[in-house]
């Protein structure tokens, strides 16, 4: 059952996973709404608290707020897709489809994420080819 502010976190984020720029309509089942600030730690259901994402990115942050950025060692918080620019602290290379962490909170995103594990690196090298996979996310 799909969250009841689905349609809107949806809307907002364009279909697009906001972690990993993912399409949802390019993906097998429908993108999930994840509580940025999990529920346990005093998230709430309100929509400033929600992203779009897909399930590989929603399964692989689960209810973490934090990670560890491999470059310093140091445990930094995850990128917030409400408040954080996602090219402030990603790039997207659009010749080997690799998104890279700018910051230490995209480094530790990344990492924590799997952005670029060998399925979903695919995938985005395939949508960059065949669709001209955007850069940054509109809006």
């Amino acid at each position: 059952m799909p969250h009841r502010l689905y349609h809107l976190i949806a809307e907002r984020a364009g279909h697009r996973c906001e972690y990993c720029l993912a399409f949802e309509k390019l993906s097998k089942s429908q993108f999930e709404v994840e509580h940025i600030q999990p529920r346990h730690a005093g998230g709430s259901d309100d929509e400033s608290n929600l992203a779009l994402s897909c399930r590989a990115c929603n399964g692989s942050k689960g209810t973490a707020v934090t990670a560890v950025d491999p470059l310093s060692g140091r445990i930094v918080r995850l990128f917030h897709p409400r408040t954080d620019p996602w090219s402030e602290h990603f790039d997207l290379d659009l010749d080997n489809a690799v998104i890279s962490g700018c910051t230490d909170i995209g480094r530790a995103t990344v990492a924590r994420l799997h952005m670029n594990d060998a399925q979903p690196l695919a995938a985005r090298y395939l949508w960059i080819r065949l669709f001209a996979f955007p850069e940054e996310p509109q809006g």
